[in-house]
């Protein structure tokens, strides 16, 4: 008898995408990149600032017109000026 299994909508995702043959395989090297690059820009730190709300207003335009998150867009955003 086969057992349903319910996934999250996140594995929903996941499998959605496996089927739809939007992930590759790769080496094992190349894993390991990938791997010690996201490690890499794992967040560890929190920083609270004040901005003008029109300011803010123009980066989550932005961040929406991107399909990002608009923390994740300023974080990106002050990562690119901390390694420029």
């Amino acid at each position: 008898m086969k057992k349903n299994i319910r996934l999250t909508r996140e594995e929903k995702e996941i499998e959605d995408s496996l089927i739809n043959g939007e992930f590759i395989n790769v080496e094992p090297d190349e894993f390991k990149e990938i791997a010690k690059s996201i490690k890499a820009r794992q967040k560890k730190s929190v920083l609270n600032i004040r901005i003008n709300s029109g300011d803010l207003e123009q980066i989550k335009r932005k961040a929406d017109k991107l399909g990002v998150k608009y923390q994740s867009f300023v974080s990106e955003l002050l990562h690119r000026v901390a390694h420029s």
